[in-house]
């Protein structure tokens, strides 16, 4: 079993999490890994970079005029925050639409001072509130340039989702016939491969020059987007936004649901990419500042101020320490 984290409460071990990480460079050779990096798994939100390219290459940013900070958004699993529930609504409003379009489905902030808020004020969340709003504004407004069906962009024979897959075949160099296709939280398909074709996808995206010069600037937008703007690809408080702060422009990162993650190295040409197999969300930060630790990627100080992410203590209702959550895992 490739255990990546063991829970301790009284002693003893209470949980064990198993987990698969692959270390891929931009050819597809495998650098490093733990477990199984060929586990064919869906990558969820983590595919957002990748899907918001068929966005930037349409035309439809400069036609719309689109900002850097709202294409960040794209690759957003927001925490519907006013500064993000804002963005979608000027990127929706610049194509002549609004969230009347979202077909994303609807839940509280991820943020808890923002879904408190709605409570206090009585307020159901909507579709705008979803954390994927921003990747569905992105759709639509390509949808809209360029002049299909703006009812049915989320379903897989739509022409932007087959766009999408097809973008997420040619980066990952995975055969689209070989693409496990699923429906995702927000209705939209999803798309599962071997974890290290999709960190070769990443890498891919570390190292745009590796494209024509149509995708090479494309992903350069996007990911100079997410180092730039990380608030609006998660939020306060959130692993993605923090390591990104704090790294700078040296690696761009992206959470997916069931604890999946993603990793660029900028302009080194490798990619990572992590799975917990009982899709335990919670340890994901640990595992992914461990991994960056082992690779080198990431300083003794840097890691200081991720603290509340990679030291993880069970704590009872009454605020006592009860046990902690260890990794315990060695990079091959």
């Amino acid at each position: 079993m490739s255990i990546v984290a063991k829970t301790y409460r009284g002693g003893i071990v209470d949980l064990t999490h198993i987990g698969h990480i692959a270390v891929v460079d931009h050819t597809g050779k495998i650098l490093h890994h733990y477990g199984d990096p060929e586990r064919i798994t869906f990558a969820r939100s983590s595919a957002k970079p990748i899907q918001a390219i068929p966005v930037v290459e349409s035309g439809a940013i400069e036609e719309y005029g689109i900002t850097e900070r709202e294409i960040a958004m794209f690759c957003a699993s927001h925490s519907g925050e006013d500064f993000h529930i804002d963005a979608v609504r000027s990127i929706l409003k610049k194509a002549g639409l609004n969230e009347d379009y979202l077909q994303c489905g609807s839940h509280y902030p991820i943020a808890s001072y923002a879904a408190e808020e709605l409570k206090k004020k009585g307020i159901e969340p909507q579709n705008i509130h979803c954390n994927c709003s921003g990747k569905h504004s992105g759709m639509l407004i390509t949808t809209n340039y360029y002049g299909d069906d703006l009812s049915t962009y989320y379903k897989p024979e739509h022409p932007t989702q087959r766009r999408i897959l097809r973008t997420i075949s040619e980066v990952c160099e995975y055969d689209e016939k070989d693409i496990v296709i699923g429906t995702d939280g927000c209705g939209v398909p999803v798309h599962a491969m071997p974890l290290y074709k999709f960190a070769q996808g990443f890498a891919k995206l570390s190292k745009p020059e590796v494209f024509d010069s149509k995708r090479e600037k494309a992903v350069r937008t996007i990911t100079n987007a997410m180092t730039k703007y990380p608030e609006m690809v998660a939020g306060t408080d959130r692993i993605c936004t923090d390591l990104m702060n704090i790294c700078g422009d040296r690696l761009f990162a992206k959470s997916g649901a069931a604890a999946y993650y993603a990793i660029g190295l900028k302009d080194k040409g490798i990619g990572i990419t992590i799975k917990i197999e009982d899709g335990n969300s919670s340890i994901v930060p640990a595992v992914v500042l461990e991994t960056l630790r082992q690779l080198d990627v990431i300083t003794e100080e840097e890691l200081n101020k991720l603290e509340r992410y990679y030291i993880l203590k069970s704590i009872n209702h009454k605020k006592e320490v009860v046990g902690e959550t260890k990794i315990e895992f060695k990079l091959i």
